[in-house]
């Protein structure tokens, strides 16, 4: 195992990684040492890598099978477990989200390589949903312990609803092309780890039980704990970088803050496991087959 050297960047959130070419193949000691370190910093930072949409899957690969690129959205040309990140591709995805929640087992871990990065702006900003859940006040704690929210694509963070715009509009139903809905607990068990989370974000558009009015003000309510500042890691962008976050137990935000000049990076996501509550009940899926898409860690 080669000498890691892992430096937290912010008290609650994020680590940078040194010490390691994450271009090469990996032994099983250096992977359970990013392993340990990312069940503790939740995202990890990489830079000077020199990777292709093929090194990047590998990488990946060395936590889990690899998922599709998207449910419904297109692939890289000749990647089709790579999803391109990309400013020409519509707006910034500037709204606070866990990927692709809306299906039965969401990815355990997502990376983001840089391949074209502004002169300014442009900043991933990663929050600790497990510090979030740890801010909550005792009561908000239990309310938040019993909840379950149903989570569907039907709501675009990367489109406003009000989008009149044809490219936009297209953009729009293919990501709706097919309609998703899945019910996971709002408190989600860490498998590895045992840690408790706020499991919401962009796609979790209502509470079990509740109207959708009384849903978002509940939803905004414990959202408000993710997004604290010092729950929060801001990542400015640079060539040849890559972070890798445990989308399990984080929220993630692309500030869109640079005058559309390009900006593009490429995501590959590991499979995961069904989500699981306080209480062990697993998520369930209301409407929608993702098998072409993902499969279920084991």
């Amino acid at each position: 195992m080669t000498d890691i050297e892992i430096t937290k960047v912010t008290a609650r959130i994020g680590a940078q990684v040194s010490g390691v070419d994450i271009s090469r193949p990996l032994d099983d000691g250096t992977v359970a040492a990013l392993r340990d370190a990312l069940n503790t910093h939740k995202a990890l930072l990489f830079d000077d890598v020199h990777l292709d949409d093929e090194g990047q899957q590998a990488f990946a690969r060395h936590f889990g099978d690899i998922t599709g690129a998207h449910p419904t959205v297109p692939a890289v040309d000749g990647a089709p477990n790579v999803l391109p990140v990309d400013s020409e591709g519509g707006r910034a995805a500037n709204n606070w989200h866990t990927d692709v929640t809306f299906v039965l087992n969401p990815p355990q871990a997502s990376t983001l390589r840089s391949i074209t990065v502004p002169p300014y702006g442009g900043e991933t900003l990663i929050a600790d949903s497990a510090a979030a859940y740890r801010d909550l006040p005792e009561p908000l704690r239990r309310l938040a312990d019993t909840l379950w929210a149903e989570h569907t694509n039907d709501y675009d963070y990367a489109v406003p609803e009000e989008a009149v715009d044809e490219d936009e509009a297209a953009r729009r139903a293919r990501f709706t092309s097919i309609k998703y809905r899945t019910v996971h607990p709002v408190v989600r068990v860490h498998p590895l780890t045992g840690e408790r989370g706020l499991f919401i974000g962009g796609f979790a558009q209502r509470i079990v039980g509740l109207s959708k009015g009384e849903s978002r003000k509940v939803l905004d309510l414990l959202q408000a704990y993710v997004t604290r500042p010092e729950n929060v890691m801001r990542r400015r962008w640079s060539p040849n970088q890559l972070v890798l976050f445990d989308n399990r137990i984080t929220q993630h935000y692309a500030v869109d803050n640079y005058d559309g000049l390009p900006r593009r990076l490429h995501r590959v996501t590991v499979a995961g496991d069904i989500p699981v509550g306080i209480e062990g009940k697993e998520s369930y899926s209301v409407e929608g087959d993702a098998s072409h898409y993902t499969t279920v860690a084991g």
